[in-house]
């Protein structure tokens, strides 16, 4: 009945109602037919973002618009219905869904940020607040075991750097347990190495005393013995001069580099009863000067050239020693060459430790070690460049102090 199709559409909220089929236009009533209409919306032409416009239209710009609204239809013989209503309504509806929309965004973005508080907090901060106090602890009292962090078993970054750290600190904990032991072990070596210096001083008085005697035996053995003295003393003077920790730092200044090779490449080969002959060549220009401590630098070049003489001994073959130097810029470079047998490839990756090369006759496996300290001391440094079959070259490398700057 009309009363009854009234209701029903006065409880849409609709003002007028069109339904088009293919030959007409069924027009419905509820109060009147409006003068105007302000706005249409045709959906059945509209798509997703048009009908997001269209929502955000009525909510930014609703009022008492008049709104025509066309949509297809399933009636039998329809082509489309149009609803003709007032906007304040859907107005409404919108911005009270919007509400309840916004409320229960809130409340799942604070739920969530809850989550991943606690999930951060359980998962990451804590674990990484547990390596920070077990850094510090470690840090305040290394050589305390049980300080050192308990890895978990966890597969992600903070697991690895647990173990990792934990490593690390079985690591130091070690190394200074090795230290603490050597040096009580050096302390005691040290002493013994002081006395045993001054032993080995009356002996070679007595020595000498021995060349003196026309016994032929005694002839004969003499140098042996005066040679086997002086490495002894040799040894315990390096011993001690290593062991000390107040090395003096350098004392640089602009000296000639030819004269202190000169002095060291004589002093290397006249102390040494070589049972081959053994050639000196020191072709450093005379005009070259090192910015260096003259004492220093002569310690590491005899140091270099006694390592040669003692490997050309060792061949028990004719040997050369060279020393060539040159200057480039602000860094002065020297090269020690010798044709001697070469460095074995085990012994190459600790040449430079104390102590590596102490088991060669006549070597006391401190020199290089005390190069090294003393061309770092001066912000150098020594490197092995070749060795083999054909011969060694170490070369050594002093910046002026400009460059250090």
């Amino acid at each position: 009945s009309d009363m009854l199709r009234k209701q029903l559409l006065r409880r849409a909220g609709a003002d007028v109602v069109t339904l088009r089929r293919a030959d007409q236009r069924e027009l419905f009533l509820v109060q009147g037919q409006p003068e105007w209409i302000d706005h249409t919306i045709d959906l059945t032409k509209t798509t997703f973002l048009g009908d997001m416009w269209n929502a955000m239209d009525c909510l930014l710009r609703g009022d008492d618009r008049m709104l025509q609204v066309l949509s297809p239809t399933r009636i039998s013989g329809a082509q489309s219905v149009g609803i003709v209503l007032g906007e304040a309504p859907i107005r409404t509806a919108l911005v009270s869904y919007a509400e309840s929309v916004i409320v229960t965004g809130l409340a799942v973005s604070l739920l969530t940020a809850l989550l991943v508080f606690i999930s951060i907090f359980f998962f990451m901060v804590r674990p990484m607040e547990r390596l920070t106090r077990a850094m510090v602890l470690f840090r305040e009292n290394p050589e305390d075991p049980s300080r050192i962090v308990q890895a978990s078993a966890r597969a992600d970054e903070i697991g690895t750097a647990e173990r990792e750290l934990a490593a690390m600190q079985s690591d130091i904990y070690g190394f200074l347990q090795q230290k603490t032991r050597l040096a009580a072990l050096g302390a005691a070596v040290a002493r013994i190495q002081h006395d045993l210096r001054n032993i080995l001083s009356n002996a070679q008085l007595a020595s000498d005393r021995l060349a003196d005697i026309d016994d032929p035996v005694v002839k004969r053995l003499t140098p042996r013995l005066v040679a086997s003295l002086d490495r002894a003393v040799s040894l315990a003077t390096n011993t001690l001069r290593y062991g000390r920790a107040d090395e003096r730092p350098p004392q640089r200044k602009l000296c000639c580099l030819s004269s202190i090779i000169g002095e060291a490449g004589d002093a290397a080969i006249e102390a040494r009863i070589a049972p081959v002959p053994i050639s000196f060549t020191n072709t450093v220009d005379p005009a070259i000067e090192i910015d260096a401590d003259s004492e220093q630098i002569y310690r590491v070049v005899l140091n270099l050239i006694r390592n040669a003489v003692e490997a050309l001994v060792e061949r028990g073959t004719p040997g050369r020693i060279g020393v060539t130097a040159a200057r480039t810029g602000a860094r002065v470079r020297i090269d020690v060459t010798d044709n001697g047998p070469g460095i074995p490839e085990n012994l190459r990756a600790r040449l430079f430790q104390p102590f590596a090369t102490a088991s060669r006759p006549g070597g006391s496996g401190l020199g290089l070690a005390i190069a090294r300290d003393i061309a770092r001391a001066h912000g150098g440094e020594i490197t092995l460049v070749e060795s083999g079959a054909t011969g060694t070259v170490f070369r050594v490398e002093i910046p002026d102090r400009e460059m250090l700057r």
